[in-house]
């Protein structure tokens, strides 16, 4: 999973799949846009220093006036755009039961829920239609496993007091705020946390956001000598990894590469190769029946999925 830096002259966008169920299928949005008067998803480009999960959550609100929560991603779709190559970056996506609030406006002017076995004559365009096919080849509900490495937190050298106690820097305060917002765009999630104040002042913004509380477990705490593989964190993961419910775990260096292998073999998946997490990075573990979905990689600074 390397980083990913997209082309200077390369024009951003992102959207999604937004889903709903209908009897025993699925509905999926279509958007209108009177300009060129085309079918296609939700989406729109991305604004100066956006990242992309913020940009695709506000422009699927801003087209059908439904806050979405985000599942697995999927594939993006290069094409040109005028005389620039231009990339989406799409998502599998559900909303809140009920009507949205949705405007017509110039840019969009109707929003039509399709049976997803049929909505590909509805989409005007190919590129459209295999994302709906990469939307149907796989699960529709995913549920979210979140692993995610503290905020900066200085140099473990400068800092007189027990290693438990030591906050945030100016950078790890600032990028808590933001994780808040990336957090929540896969939803309201538990949490739990590392009861070191850095990983417990991590989440606190998106807790905050959430409407839930942190729950410090000790099991996830690194020793004084830089220990962080206790065989209880990584009992407790596949345990949160086999439950249906969404969840956040903030912790460490010393031991997230344990809890992903734990969580990864509960779900049947191999480890997969992955760099170190970064301070204030977070790897998405979408699960399906049990089953490894999908696997993302985000972070403040990481605005391009990886």
């Amino acid at each position: 999973m390397a980083d990913q830096e997209a082309p200077a002259d390369e024009i951003r966008a992102a959207g999604a799949v937004l889903w709903r169920p209908a009897g025993a299928g699925a509905q999926v949005a279509l958007v209108h846009r009177p300009k060129y008067d085309d079918w296609s998803f939700p989406k729109g480009k991305l604004e100066p220093g956006e990242h992309v999960l913020l940009a695709a959550v506000r422009e699927v609100a801003e087209e059908t006036g439904l806050r979405v929560t985000l599942g697995r991603r999927l594939p993006p779709v290069r094409y040109l755009g005028g005389s620039l190559p231009k990339r989406v970056d799409y998502w599998v996506a559900t909303a809140p039961a009920g009507p949205g609030t949705f405007v017509p406006s110039n840019e969009i002017d109707e929003v039509a829920w399709l049976a997803a076995s049929s909505a590909t004559a509805g989409l005007s365009y190919q590129r459209d239609a295999e994302t709906l096919a990469a939307f149907r080849a796989g699960p529709m509900r995913t549920v979210p496993l979140i692993l995610l490495r503290h905020a900066s937190a200085g140099h473990k050298s400068e800092w007189r007091k027990g290693d438990q106690s030591r906050p945030l820097d100016a950078r790890g305060t600032s990028d808590a705020e933001a994780l808040a917002g990336l957090l929540h765009c896969f939803g309201a999630s538990r949490v739990i946390s590392s009861p070191a104040e850095r990983c417990l002042a991590t989440v606190r913004p998106y807790a905050a956001l959430a409407g839930v509380e942190i729950a410090a477990e000790p099991a996830l705490e690194v020793s004084k000598d830089g220990v962080g593989d206790d065989p209880e964190a990584a009992k407790i993961v596949a345990q949160l990894a086999a439950a249906d419910q969404p969840v956040v775990i903030c912790a460490h260096r010393e031991n997230l590469p344990a809890l992903l292998d734990a969580a990864c073999a509960e779900l049947g998946a191999e480890w997969p190769l992955v760099d170190p997490l970064r301070k204030g990075e977070f790897l998405v573990l979408h699960r399906a029946d049990r089953k490894l979905a999908a696997l993302e990689r985000y972070g403040v600074g990481r605005t391009m999925p990886a």
